[in-house]
């Protein structure tokens, strides 16, 4: 499998230093005295008011200190926990403070996670990550402890996959909890999830999911290289990480799945895919994927299939109309009025007499009238995202065909084609057709008929060319493979997928 590695355009981005010092500065190792170390630590966390420094007497007689962000430990943990556990043994006798560390990490082994760290470089990224940080004196160890806090809002439906039938839980933006909810569905040791730091300042957590001897190894390698091999400041969100090691990064269409279901990764996972899951938020990455992908929702497999199956012709033709409709009237309606009905053409002339713009300014007017009021809809508030579709479809839907700005035969083919493009299921690929339906119109108003078929054309070239890590993003129409066909153009009844599942598993 041949790959084009990391694009090389992205490794020679110049980077804007951060003028403060980062962690990868300080890598020395830490002070056998408390107050050094304390010292050290108002330094390098100076302005952070946040930062607790607790001194405490452990055992009654050995100066220790803790420290941590309040806001991102369980402070009521650590008070009835973890202090009262080491507050209980007066009776302690060890030789050296290394014992006592190593013997501190046992005692709370039962309560929280516990990792010694030895440099300053480990020591702040522990303290950022949210853990608490035992310092000891005459020790050059710490004791990294696990009591974070809950920064997560609750389990909720997903508003972007909502379903009728089928799980009401998505993600959220805790990575260990959306690693529990595939956990609780997949429940195999075949079950990977290998843990990356990305963004070398915001250290984001990331995780690729896969499951062992079903997920193609190739595939594996390509996404872990690519994402170890990220050189970026931070890592806020899922989009960076995709936009990043995605293949064909000029092309609109999503080469990379994106969902906030666990069933959807679960799903993908079994079928021999990968994901990837970024902390901090609910959006996962699924690749590799193919063009059908788009069309397909997971509630087609919890449905009847032969509602399944009209539902998803159902959503090819209406993609088809939102991708193609506009430019065929321009087209129709500019170059080729004699395929028109007589009577209908009438109809259309009579109505776009009052109108002094030609049909292609017509559309494009309308059409980005119609994205902008989507784009506000999506932006302000739900009670006011409400008050601007009425307000778009008063204005522009009548006020502006009895001012005679546009007709209103162009108000249908808008109105029609936006409805259409709710109807794909997936968010990228509708905004990958919403942003092609504009050069296919230019094409149609300066070429025609001609000009829509060349355009089209060259837009199937494009898409039996690209790939995604490798997977021809066409298949299994082009290359054609026939057991793929089941799963595409149909939704094949369960009897029929089940033995085909069978069947891949006994290869």
């Amino acid at each position: 499998m041949a790959y084009k590695g990391v694009l090389p355009w992205r490794t020679k981005v110049k980077k804007e230093r951060l003028e403060v010092e980062t962690i990868g500065e300080i890598e020395e190792e830490l002070s056998d005295k408390l107050d050094a170390n304390e010292a050290w630590l108002k330094q390098t966390f100076s302005n952070c008011s946040d930062l607790i420094v607790r001194k405490v007497n452990l055992y009654d007689s050995i100066p220790c200190m803790l420290v941590f962000f309040k806001e991102l430990v369980d402070t009521k943990q650590l008070d009835d926990e973890l202090l009262k556990t080491l507050f209980n043994d007066m009776t302690i006798e060890l030789d050296t403070s290394t014992q006592l560390i190593e013997q501190m990490k046992s005692e709370l082994l039962p309560i929280a996670q516990t990792r010694i760290v030895n440099n300053k470089k480990e020591t702040v990224k522990q303290i950022t990550r949210g853990q608490v940080v035992l310092f000891v004196e005459s020790s050059n160890q710490v004791l990294s402890i696990t009591m974070k806090g809950k920064l997560h809002r609750d389990l909720q439906e997903p508003n972007m996959e909502s379903v009728i039938r089928g799980p009401k839980i998505g993600f959220i933006e805790n990575i260990d909890i959306n690693m529990g909810l595939i956990r609780q569905i997949i429940r195999t040791p075949q079950l990977k999830m290998e843990q990356l730091l990305v963004g070398e300042v915001s250290q984001t957590e990331v995780v690729i999911a896969y499951l062992e001897n079903v997920a193609s190894p190739e595939v594996i390698m390509e996404v872990r290289k690519r994402i170890s091999q990220l050189d970026m400041e931070t890592v806020l969100e899922s989009g960076y990480i995709e936009e990043m090691i995605r293949d064909a990064p000029y092309s609109p269409f999503p080469v990379i799945q994106m969902t906030e279901r666990p069933d959807v990764v679960s799903a993908s996972l079994i079928e021999g895919k990968v994901a990837i899951l970024v902390d901090g938020t609910p959006m996962v990455l699924v690749a590799p994927i193919t063009f059908w992908h788009a069309f397909q929702t997971v509630e087609d497999y919890y449905t009847n299939f032969i509602i399944a199956t009209f539902l998803r012709w159902l959503r090819y033709f209406f993609t088809f109309i939102s991708l193609i409709l506009p430019s065929l009237f321009i087209a129709v309606d500019t170059f080729h009025p004699e395929m028109i009905p007589t009577s209908l053409i009438l109809s259309l002339a009579s109505a776009r007499e009052p109108v002094p713009f030609p049909t292609l300014m017509e559309i494009m007017m309308m059409e980005i009238a119609f994205e902008a009021i989507r784009e506000a809809g999506i932006r302000l508030p739900r009670q006011v995202g409400q008050t601007i579709s009425i307000v778009g479809v008063l204005v522009i839907g009548q006020a502006a065909v009895q001012a005679g700005i546009v007709s209103a035969p162009i108000v249908i083919v808008v109105s029609l084609t936006g409805i259409a493009s709710f109807l794909i299921p997936s968010n990228n690929m509708s905004q990958a057709i919403r942003i092609l339906r504009f050069p296919l119109m230019l094409s149609a108003g300066i070429f025609g008929l001609y000009g829509l078929g060349v355009s089209i054309i060259a837009l199937l070239i494009h898409l039996v060319n690209l790939r995604s890590f490798g997977v021809y993003y066409m298949s299994p129409l082009a290359p054609f493979q026939f057991s793929g066909i089941l799963d595409v153009f149909v939704r094949a009844p369960w009897w029929v997928i089940h033995k085909r599942q069978n069947r891949i598993r006994s290869k």
